[in-house]
């Protein structure tokens, strides 16, 4: 996949659902690239912010998009680990 389909990948995604991808588009142009460096270099779309274990299995829990909606960042602060995705009408901290 390259950049601009997984971009449309992300859009599907959040469709119906709770939350959507972040607003500031560079901040999204930043995660893909990273996840595509992750592909390149391990393999698989890893989350560009979370340090992979090493072990297979573990690290399945690291691909983008994780399971993100389950842990404590999301439902504290609204957001996924990297920031990718955000609770629809999450007001941003910079916003």
């Amino acid at each position: 996949m390259n950049k601009r389909e997984i971009l449309t990948a992300f859009e599907a995604f959040c469709r119906d659902h709770e939350f959507e991808l972040n607003p500031d588009r560079a901040h999204i142009s930043a995660v893909i690239d990273g996840i595509l460096e992750n592909e390149k270099r391990f393999g698989s779309k890893y989350c560009p912010c979370r340090i992979r274990t090493g072990d297979f299995a573990r690290d399945l829990e690291l691909l983008c998009p994780c399971n993100f909606t389950v842990q404590k960042k999301y439902a504290e602060e609204g957001e996924c680990w990297c920031g990718l995705f955000v609770r629809k009408g999450r007001k941003l901290k910079n916003g």
